[in-house]
């Protein structure tokens, strides 16, 4: 008998507002020292009363408008009972059955919701170093930092449309990016800002009732996400083909065993004892002036597979060169603005003018990402901008400097923040373009690499690609690519 698995995500999303959800507390919990970013209400005291922050309000109707989703026009907030270490007031502030935005889609997979609720605290099980020194510990115990509690936390919730692991990836990455262009979350899973929980099911084949469902707990990784989901298929299929019973319960995820494990049975809603929150009135969309919904639309930018199309059709990306630059928004931008620098100067056509767009995106992509992330620079800390990155490419385009040069003028650029053709001048780094003093350096490699020389006579084409480095390591790198190669073929 073959078996069809069904998926549905949960993904929950802290966002990025400057406060908590229901406080004046900062939202940065993971840059502090343990419990000293709280206060009555976040800790869950009696007789505090909590606040909406409308910025988290308007942040999940952003996303609500990007996916195409309904906006509710009257939404509340439930409490949520269950207890728990982290959970200081004995229930979460959550939503139940109204929430904020309900539809959608996205890759494919509809959007069942989207709602808001409080984050609860971290469970740490050592003390915290401070100033590099760890406290010694006479008991194993457990300990609670609150600074996390009352974070503005999404979640989104997806039908089960998902049929696979990898395609399950592929929708938390899609997400992950959306959350970046709408600058809403930086939803960096390593840090917690972005967790996904997977609904898991298998039935058979002709079965239409869906499978008893599973869900495997706090995935922080994408490679956990695809390898658990692809996991729970196997261990369900494997169960059902033996004439068992799928157990309805939360799991979680051993990364280094690559296996599922039982955690407790699965919850159901009952069990929450989901009621109103009586401290929050309900909010009203169609009486209250709080958001501008046109504003709201007029500041979503333009989505990452909107990008991705245009970039191809409009600089003739392939799809794997799009599929990269749209990673990561700040790159495009400073792709796109580099281009509108150089191309709005020169009078370049086709073939040329696609010869210099890819120049422009492999030392982007490469030689200037790479010497960033080397250094731990961003985009906000670089002082190369488009203007002169412009003007860097044009050197090589127009064969005024060697890869090599290249190599060494990026560092100088960031260093000085100067032009490259100042640097250049400055430097001594101009190309060598002398006919004479090519010539001389290319009989003296042809004189000291004899067998090169007769494996380039015999045929192997990877002789003249040697020749030719030998060459412009011997012109300390100034020397004219295809002057050299021209000058070397007559020697030769």
């Amino acid at each position: 008998m073959k078996y069809s698995p069904t998926i549905g995500l949960e993904i929950h999303v802290e966002l990025n507002t400057k406060t908590k959800m229901f406080c004046g507390c900062r939202n940065n919990s993971l840059e502090t020292k343990p419990n000293t970013n709280v206060c009555p209400i976040c800790l869950g005291h009696p007789g505090t009363l909590p606040v909406p922050n409308i910025e988290a309000v308007k942040s999940v109707l952003k996303l609500g408008l990007a996916l195409g989703s309904d906006i509710s026009e009257k939404s509340k907030f439930d409490r949520k009972s269950y207890f728990y270490p982290d959970l200081p007031k004995g229930y979460q502030i959550s939503q139940y059955d109204e929430p904020l935005v309900k539809n959608g889609e996205l890759l494919g997979v509809r959007v069942r919701r989207i709602h808001l609720e409080e984050d609860v605290g971290r469970l740490l099980h050592e003390i915290p170093a401070e100033n590099g020194n760890r406290p010694k510990e006479t008991d194993k115990a457990t300990y609670v930092d609150f600074n996390r509690a009352g974070v503005p936390l999404m979640e989104l919730v997806t039908e089960p449309d998902i049929e696979s692991g990898e395609q399950a990836v592929a929708f938390g990455k899609m997400l992950q990016l959306i959350l970046r262009y709408l600058r809403i979350s930086a939803a960096d899973m390593e840090k917690g800002q972005m967790r996904v929980e997977a609904n898991v099911s298998v039935r058979p084949e002709k079965q239409r009732e869906y499978g008893t469902k599973v869900e495997v707990k706090n995935l922080n990784s994408f490679r956990s996400v695809g390898d658990a989901v692809n996991f729970e298929i196997k261990r369900q299929t494997e169960v059902l083909e033996s004439g068992g019973k799928v157990a309805q319960e939360t799991r979680g995820w051993d990364k280094n065993k690559k296996e599922t494990f039982s955690q407790r049975s699965k919850e159901e809603a009952k069990d929450y004892r989901y009621f109103p929150e009586p401290d929050i009135p309900a909010i009203d969309f169609r009486e209250t002036s709080l958001v501008d919904f046109e504003e709201l639309r007029r500041s979503i930018p333009e989505l990452p597979l909107q990008k991705r199309s245009r970039l191809m059709s409009e600089y003739g990306l392939r799809p794997i060169q799009a599929d990269l630059m749209i990673e990561d928004r700040e790159s495009t931008d400073f792709f796109e603005a580099t281009l509108s620098e150089a191309l709005g100067d020169k009078n370049i056509q086709a073939p040329e003018r696609q010869r210099f767009i890819d120049l422009v995106f492999n030392y982007l992509t490469s030689d200037l990402k790479g010497f960033m992330n080397a250094k731990g620079i961003a985009f906000s800390d670089l002082k190369i901008d488009p203007e002169n990155f412009a003007d860097f490419i044009d050197l090589i385009f127009d064969g005024d400097i060697s890869s090599r040069i290249a190599k060494d003028l990026l560092p100088e650029m960031q260093r000085s923040g100067l032009d490259p053709k100042q640097i250049i001048k400055e430097k001594g780094m101009e190309q060598v373009l002398d006919e004479e003093i090519i010539k001389s350096a290319v009989q003296k490699v042809i004189k000291d690499n004899p067998s090169a020389v007769s494996d380039y006579k015999a045929g192997k084409k990877t002789a003249f690609q040697f020749l030719i480095g030998k060459a412009m390591a011997e012109l300390q790198g100034k020397g004219h690519p295809g002057k050299i190669s021209e000058l070397l073929e007559k020697e030769l």
